[in-house]
């Protein structure tokens, strides 16, 4: 308080005494009157004061007015004075000073009065409860008020609220309110309170924030809307910005699929206001802010697959299409698209299908291509369409061939009536637009960006240069553009065209022996590349000399000594004479110490403010790093030492090719072991099935068989029954009537059964006539021999026909001593029919009566009789239709239990095989040891992949041991 009276006391015009007397009988006012009226009056003065004379009322006043606060909550109107008094005294908004040193003396007073306010943690508390008041009075001043002390000191405030009982709740609510003066304040509020603080951010996220505001972006008329749809996207952007939690809970609800309409704008193109264009601006970040390539790669290819689910990717490409858009829109649609499919191969291949909406349609990446090399386009879009190039080709080796298959002879349109992506780039690259060239250059490395067949496709390209002159390949042609150097006239920087080309040349050649072949067998290169570097040149060229000595240094690492005259060693030994090591190495460095380097090594997007700036790729940078190192060593290296490395490289890929060899056929059987037991588990579970049903079947026989000897105990039970009623049955004419039937079908029987009895002996006679034809030695051997497999096959058939015969014989004579059985019972109860004893005192009406009654009752017995005949006939058939059945399963069973066994013999088999594989592996491990002692005796460093592989092939070999021993016998 003494401090900021000193500083009122400096001021050059202060106010009139009697302002100040007046500021200070209100203050007195305010702290003793004892009607409410009077201290509302009062404070309603020092609102009116407090913006003219600032300092004043805030020195005098604050604790006034905070004291306020705490006592009379119950009147909302001296609660909303009170509060517009503190936000006049803390916030810059209305300042009316206009000298310079005045203002920056008045901006400093509202960090130093939030600072006094703030002091006591509990005033923040205290305003977080005022806002839970509806009054419109108190609710609205109380938003402003928090809203301008988050904005003097924002982290200070932020740690209040944040350990503050749901003090980021209480705030939430105010999206929530149907006055939209609040509400859109209360964003603005949540604005600041969310900026830089990701524990509140979390907090807020979780509060519901997301559905609140994509519900107010949509009453708003989405990017139709006013400021009030930017500030929403503004907070939105702060939640998910370098958010992970957030970003991944915004993914889950869904809510990338309520992007989508934000991107609808039509098929009209005019009416892009001002504020639609901010809004669409914003929105495109927000989307950017979920697939940026900083975010983890898990997190932005979810994304980047929920948009192209959702149809926002589509609806971007629609726009990026359009007619009539804002320069500004384009550009940052581009970005977007680029970072949507940047690494994702299947939103890449539907970026690869789009097409411009022009007669005839073409690839959107020819039309994008056709700006880049346009140097009438703005920059800002040539470095957006170059982006989105890069990106598309991002570990897309897919696209990668495309583009350079558009390069090759045999796909080049010859009718010249459509322009391909590969020819917009040589044309770029070889015009007299320095810019053009450059990402043309950068645009092609990225076509052969880790990737050796698309570099040898490459080596295929020819050129015609002039009618009349034989073609030349691209190669060869970058190569002469470079040593023709500044004698070309070209627009724009002086060495942009020759840092492009070098960039280019480097990633081509890099793990790439054909391409450094093809390079050295051109006699110029060497001595122009030795040139430019041992020359001594101005600032500008050295970072073209750094390139030539990377180049150089490439065509050294990467040689396979295929050419003679350029060979490792002789190319040191020119180094050496014309150049020097260390001048070579220093030279070298060059690259990663110039300013641009570190810049363009921070983010992939090319982002320049201007095109002299453009120099360095992004993914040159990480080939710099990793090559400056190798290719130093290499320079030093003896030719001793290359040598031994080379033979121990050798070796160390001839061991490695055969340890592959014996890895893939040990994966080829253990692929063939997992058939083998997926087929065991397979026969396992038919045999079990053929068991279940043979049970099943077993069961169901049981069960006839049950149902059989029941009915013969009831048929026995009803035999008795028919005794009782035996005295009238000597007038049943039916009973001889059956007899004399049972009596011919035993005839029947006889007949048949003797007839079989002859078939069977002349059958037998038969085959004694085969036996002692067979015994006789036979005059020619052939004949004996198809003559015994003749009759060994009529012995068989004539044995079949005999066992059929004797089942036909068997099953008739059980059946004809059934009915001799049941021949003997009918006879027997005829013979006691026969004499009937006289019943005494009955009369013949009555006798007459029971003779029909036992008559009824007989041939009601003797159809039922008839019907178990019948039923035991069809259990008969069923029973021996399950056998056959039964007999069949059997053979089945058999059947497979032979294929288990084979299989058994086949896997014992694998196992041997697997097991001298494994002794051949162990015996390789202890060369390669061997080997490995020796680099290490020649000081070459042993790298920890090496030890990492072994260890993995120790543990392979684990894994097949346990494999060999779960399999054991099945």
């Amino acid at each position: 308080m003494n401090f900021l009276r000193g500083v009122m006391g400096g001021q050059s015009a202060g106010p009139q005494h009697t302002e100040a007397e007046t500021i200070q009988k209100l203050c007195d006012r305010v702290a003793s009157s004892t009607l409410l009226d009077d201290r509302r009056n009062a404070v309603r003065a020092l609102k009116s004061l407090s913006k003219k004379y600032r300092l004043e009322v805030g020195i005098q006043a604050m604790e006034h007015l905070i004291h306020v606060l705490q006592t009379d909550r119950s009147d909302s109107e001296i609660i909303g004075y009170a509060l517009d008094t503190l936000y006049n005294i803390i916030s810059n908004d209305e300042e009316e000073e206009v000298e310079e040193n005045s203002t920056r003396q008045s901006e400093d007073l509202g960090s130093q009065f939030t600072e006094i306010f703030i002091k006591q943690p509990e005033n923040v508390t205290l305003l977080l409860s005022l806002l839970e008041e509806f009054d419109f009075h108190v609710r609205w001043p109380g938003v402003k008020l928090l809203t301008s002390l988050l904005k003097q000191l924002g982290p200070q405030v932020q740690q209040i609220i944040l350990v503050s009982p749901m003090g980021v709740s209480r705030l939430m609510d105010l999206l929530a309110d149907s006055r939209e003066v609040i509400r859109n304040d209360g964003v603005l509020l949540l604005q600041a309170l969310t900026r830089s603080n990701g524990a509140i951010q979390k907090i807020v996220a979780f509060e519901n924030a997301f559905e609140r505001l994509l519900d107010i972006i949509t009453e708003e008329g989405n990017s139709d809307g006013g400021i009030v749809v930017e500030d929403c996207l503004i907070l939105l952007q702060n939640l998910l910005k370098n958010n992970n939690s957030n970003q991944n809970f915004f993914k889950e609800g869904s809510y990338i699929q309520r992007m989508k309409p934000w991107f609808d704008v039509g098929d009209e193109n005019s009416g892009w206001s001002a504020q639609k264009v901010t809004n669409l601006h914003v929105m495109l970040q927000l989307v950017r802010v979920l697939v940026s390539p900083t975010n983890p790669p898990g997190a932005t290819s979810s994304c980047q697959k929920a948009m192209f689910q959702c149809g926002l990717l589509q609806q971007l490409c629609t726009i990026l299409m359009a007619t009539g858009v804002p320069a500004d829109i384009l550009t940052e649609t581009i970005n977007t698209v680029s970072e949507v499919i940047r690494g994702y191969q299947v939103n890449q291949d539907y970026f690869a299908s789009v097409n411009a909406p022009s007669n005839p349609p073409r690839p959107a990446i020819v039309v994008l291509l056709m700006s880049m090399v346009n140097e009438r386009q703005p920059f800002v879009l040539r470095c957006a369409v170059l982006y989105c190039f890069q990106c598309f080709l991002y570990k897309n080796q897919k696209g990668q061939g495309e583009i350079v298959s558009t390069l090759l002879p045999s796909t080049i349109d010859a009718t010249g009536n459509s322009v391909s992506a590969g020819q917009l780039l040589c044309g770029g690259l070889f015009s007299t637009d320095s810019l053009s060239n450059w990402c043309a250059a950068v645009a092609l490395a990225h076509a052969l960006q880790e990737n050796a067949t698309q570099k040898e496709q490459l080596l295929r390209v020819q050129l015609a240069t002039s009618i009349g002159n034989p073609p030349v390949s691209l190669l060869q042609q970058c190569t002469n553009i470079l040593s023709q150097g500044d004698k070309i006239d070209r627009r724009g920087s002086k060495i942009q065209t020759r840092v492009g080309l070098l960039m280019l040349l480097c990633t081509w050649l890099s793990n790439c022996p054909i391409a450094v072949t093809h390079f050295l067998h051109n006699s110029a290169n060497v001595p122009f590349l030795t040139g430019q570097i041992a020359e001594n040149l101005g600032e500008e060229e050295q970072l073209v000399q750094g390139l030539c000595a990377l180049l150089l240094g490439i065509s050294i690492y990467f040689n396979d000594n295929s050419l003679e005259s350029y060979m490792k060693e002789k190319l040191k030994q020119l180094i050496e004479k014309r150049i020097g090591k260390e001048n070579f190495i220093e030279k070298l460095g060059f690259i990663s110490k110039h300013e641009l380097y570190s810049r363009a090594s921070q983010k992939p997007q090319p982002n320049f403010p201007s095109p002299e700036y453009m120099i360095f790729d992004h993914e040159f940078t990480k080939l710099v790093k990793e090559l400056e190192g190798v290719i130093t060593k290499a320079i030093y290296k003896s030719s001793e030492e290359d040598k031994k490395e080379e033979e121990v490289k050798k070796t160390l890929e001839q061991h490695d090719s055969i340890v592959t060899h014996y890895k893939n056929m040990i994966r080829e059987q253990d692929l063939q072991l997992e058939e083998l037991k997926q087929q065991i588990s397979t026969l396992k579970c038919q045999n079990e099935q053929l068991q279940t049903a043979v049970t099943q079947q077993v069961s169901q026989i049981q069960q006839h068989k049950d149902q059989y000897n029941l009915l013969k105990v009831q048929l026995g039970k009803d035999n008795p029954h028919q005794g009782s009623y035996s005295d009238a049955t000597q007038m049943n004419g039916i009973q001889p009537e059956e007899v004399g039937r049972l009596r011919e079908e035993i005839k029947e029987l006889k007949n048949n059964q003797e007839l079989l009895q002859s078939q069977l002996a002349e059958k037998d006679s038969l085959i004694e006539n085969l036996k002692s034809s067979q015994a006789s030695p036979g005059t020619n051997e052939q004949s004996s021999a198809t003559a015994s497999v003749q009759d060994s096959e009529q012995i068989a058939e004539l044995k079949q026909e005999l066992a059929t015969l004797k089942s036909q014989l068997n099953s008739q004579s059980v059946e004809i001593t059934k009915l001799q059985t049941e021949k003997q019972e009918l006879l027997q109860k005829t013979e006691t029919f026969a004499k009937p004893a006289p019943v005494p005192g009955e009369s013949e009406a009555v006798a007459a009566t029971k003779t029909t009654d036992v008559e009824g009752r007989l041939s009601a017995l003797l159809q039922e009789t008839k019907e178990l005949k019948n039923e035991i006939k069809a259990l008969s058939e069923e029973r021996a239709a399950i056998k056959e059945q039964l007999d069949a399963s059997n053979s089945t069973i058999a059947i497979l239990q032979n294929e288990k066994n084979k299989l058994e013999v086949d896997v014992t088999d694998s196992k041997k095989e697997q097991d001298d594989l494994l002794v051949l592996l162990a015996d390789q491990d202890q060369k390669i040891f061997s080997l490995k002692n020796k680099l290490k005796e020649l000081g070459h460093p042993v790298e920890e992949e090496d030890e990492l592989e072994s260890g993995d092939q120790d543990d392979e070999e684990d894994e097949d041991e346990d494999n060999g021993k779960d399999q054991g016998p099945i």
